[in-house]
């Protein structure tokens, strides 16, 4: 009698404190090339990205935790687009006011100004109160930043980032790059396990550039990850989509594993069909009677990037079927299809969101 009751006695629990379910969203490579720079120039040293997120915006923070990868470095002028980044403060914040609540920064990119605009980027977000992992002044500083342990809803997650590579860029001045290396990361997953994480995020900047489908190296590190106990593998760098998993773990089947190649890009200024837009994928956890989180759902929605030429007709982000501008209808109808086409064939688990 007693255990057929303590599941329903739990599960009260759960509802009177509202603590029983966490849902986090995650979104691609958030770019500034320099015809987005030259859009958002207000002023001889202003920027104005007040347009930018608003009509996703509401999404984001309907979510409990939202994480984006800034792909770029931001900090001090002379600000500069491809093929080295550099952004004012501005488009941090602009992310930041939009709801999201951690910044990715291990990407092919981070090094784009060498180490000082690595430590412009880290002060920066720090001056703005924008939490951030990946990329750290120092040895010193890197510890006492991980494992990084977020309580969202009274669980825990433990979140981490890692990059293929830095363009060729070596980290100089004893600043660190958190590289993708199979001896590291088990050790992070195992040092956030240690300090209460419940639930481990992976984000991971892997793969080919411009390809649909994700690579051999990208499954194989994928198997890696799922083998040693990661939750939510969260991929980006191929500015473009690839498909969505939510299954259960092949290694532990009692709880489930959700993967995503890729986001493909959140804002960019990038023009082929497949490169003007991305995923947002929405995750919901909820924790069980046994009392551990699980991972129960996830879907996705697509953004299309409708490009501008000034502050007061600025670049923005939009769902593709809600765009109102008729010169890039058909091109956000065209990427949508495309987009899909991969996710009908190939997703796992993972639907497109209701509209």
């Amino acid at each position: 009698m007693l255990s057929f009751l303590l599941p329903l006695y739990v599960s009260l629990i759960s509802l009177v404190s509202g603590y029983d379910e966490a849902e986090l969203l995650f979104v691609g490579d958030a770019m500034q090339h320099q015809a987005q720079l030259d859009a958002a120039r207000s002023s001889k040293s202003g920027y104005d990205y007040s347009a930018y997120f608003s009509a996703v915006e509401p999404y984001v923070r309907e979510a409990d935790f939202a994480v984006a990868n800034l792909e770029t470095p931001v900090g001090a002028a002379p600000y500069s687009g491809y093929p080295c980044f550099n952004a004012p403060p501005a488009f941090a914040k602009a992310l930041s006011d939009a709801g999201f609540d951690l910044l990715l920064t291990a990407n092919n990119h981070t090094l784009d100004r060498g180490a000082k605009g690595l430590k412009a980027t880290i002060a920066t977000l720090d001056s703005l109160g924008i939490a951030h992992i990946g990329t750290y002044a120092d040895d010193s500083a890197r510890v006492r930043a991980l494992p990084k342990i977020v309580s969202i809803n009274n669980i825990k997650f433990g979140f981490l980032n890692y990059t293929y590579g830095t363009n060729g860029i070596e980290p100089r001045e004893g600043v660190v790059v958190d590289y993708i290396d199979r001896a590291t990361i088990k050790a992070d997953v195992e040092a956030a396990r240690q300090a209460g994480a419940e639930l481990v995020a992976v984000c991971i900047h892997w793969g080919d550039e411009y390809k649909l489908l994700p690579n051999k190296q990208q499954k194989h590190t994928a198997d890696f990850l799922e083998a040693i106990g990661v939750d939510l593998v969260i991929g980006s760098h191929p500015h473009v989509i690839q498909p969505m998993e939510l299954r259960p773990n092949r290694y532990k089947p009692e709880k489930n594993i959700f993967i995503v190649y890729s986001l493909g890009n959140f804002i960019s200024n990038m023009r082929t069909p497949d490169t003007r837009g991305g995923a947002m994928a929405r995750i919901k956890i909820r924790r069980g009677a046994d009392r551990k989180p699980r991972i129960e759902e996830a879907d996705y929605r697509l953004v299309f990037t409708v490009p501008g030429t000034s502050p007061a007709n600025n670049f923005r982000l939009v769902e593709p079927s809600k765009i109102d501008d008729a010169a890039w209808k058909d091109k956000a109808a065209l990427f949508a299809k495309r987009a899909r086409a991969i996710f009908d064939e190939h997703n796992i688990g993972v639907p497109e969101a209701a509209q």
